[in-house]
């Protein structure tokens, strides 16, 4: 057994659902399941009841955040037909612009180059502009970087094909970045029949050879993002289940069990899941933030007792040998050996800080 003291996890992918989906979680909940997984600091999607796609939403959004979260918390806004001006003079209070390129849950989604090529062209440059982007989307959002001269990050890339098509358009120098995310690292279609709806997700699942191309080509990738979306067990069990799954609290310990596994240093970890997405987003983390873990003991998922409201994982049953012993947000205990010790108002308002940023 071994103990390791890493850098606070930043997270660029979660969904909150504040506001409008307190049924599914809330600031406090996904907070609490934050600090739970070692997670410091998140960054917010903006699919919401109502989305995030003005100032006057963000505004309200960010003031229940200040009051609520246990970690920081940075929210993005929305891209949608026809306010691409109107979210880039709100850009300095928000942690990014997220486009909706393919389907996903909720109402954002962009189809058609002209109500997409106008944000490209107002949203602050520097900025970061995230793609939920799928097969020949990828390839549109990487182009439409290039001819606008804006930084484009993929999300949750799930194919083969796109990671294959976004290392080699590093390598041609452009500006593009990219986060796969842990279900697609350690889940693929094998799972399906096991999972149900419960292995519901969007991009869905891959095959297997699609999970070995992400980790054959891991030094492609710029973060692991949780892309945490959590539904409820009713919902999840209805005719028509809402694509989506809770990450926060797995994802260091099968990241750990790779470690201990031998497929990843744990040197890469800490760069994917902590340093660079800090970096690339802006996020100037305090060296106070931490995450005490444990690896080597072996131990199974469990099906209940998650800190995210829900109170579910597609994980529960794997056994895994690594887990989050303690937490620290700025020098203070938040999470200590399975209690949360954080009060609402701990975290704080995330904004895209450009002095932060490595290119």
């Amino acid at each position: 057994m071994s103990t390791h003291i890493l850098p606070g996890l930043v997270d660029v992918h979660v969904h909150l659902r504040h506001p409008g989906g307190a049924h599914k979680e809330t600031i406090r909940t996904g907070t609490a399941a934050a600090l739970a997984g070692g997670v410091t600091a998140v960054l917010g999607m903006p699919n919401t009841q109502p989305p995030i796609t003005d100032a006057g939403v963000l505004d309200a959004a960010l003031a229940h955040v200040a009051t609520e979260a246990l970690c920081d918390v940075g929210l993005y806004l929305g891209a949608a037909d026809g306010n691409a001006h109107d979210i880039a003079a709100a850009a300095e209070r928000a942690c990014g612009l997220k486009v909706y390129l393919n389907d996903t849950f909720g109402q954002l989604r962009i189809e058609t180059l002209a109500a997409l090529r106008p944000h490209f062209d107002a949203w602050p440059h520097g900025r970061p502009i995230v793609l939920h982007a799928e097969d020949l989307n990828v390839a549109t959002a990487i182009g439409l970087g290039r001819v606008h001269g804006q930084w484009v990050h993929i999300a949750h890339v799930s194919r083969a094909e796109e990671i294959r098509l976004i290392a080699a358009a590093k390598d041609a120098g452009l500006h593009v970045t990219c986060e796969v995310a842990p279900h697609h690292l350690f889940l693929s279609t094998d799972d399906l029949a096991r999972l149900g709806a419960l292995g519901d997700m969007r991009p869905r699942l891959g095959t297997p050879a699609d999970v070995a191309a992400l980790w054959a080509h891991l030094d492609a990738v710029d973060c692991i993002a949780t892309d945490h979306a959590p539904h409820t067990l009713t919902e999840k069990a209805s005719p028509t289940p809402p694509p989506g799954v809770p990450g926060l609290e797995t994802t260091l310990p099968l990241l750990l069990t790779a470690v201990e596994d031998g497929r990843l240093s744990l040197e890469r970890l800490v760069e994917l899941t902590s340093t660079t997405p800090a970096a690339r987003f802006g996020i100037a983390t305090p060296t106070e933030s931490t995450v005490e873990v444990e690896i080597g003991p072996e131990w199974t998922l469990p099906e209940r007792g998650w800190q995210t409201k829900p109170d579910w994982s597609p994980f529960a049953g794997t056994r895994v040998r690594g887990r989050v012993v303690r937490t620290t947000l700025r020098g203070a205990t938040v999470w200590d050996e399975g209690r949360l010790t954080a009060a609402a108002g701990t975290g704080r308002v995330l904004t895209f800080d450009a002095a932060a940023v490595a290119r």
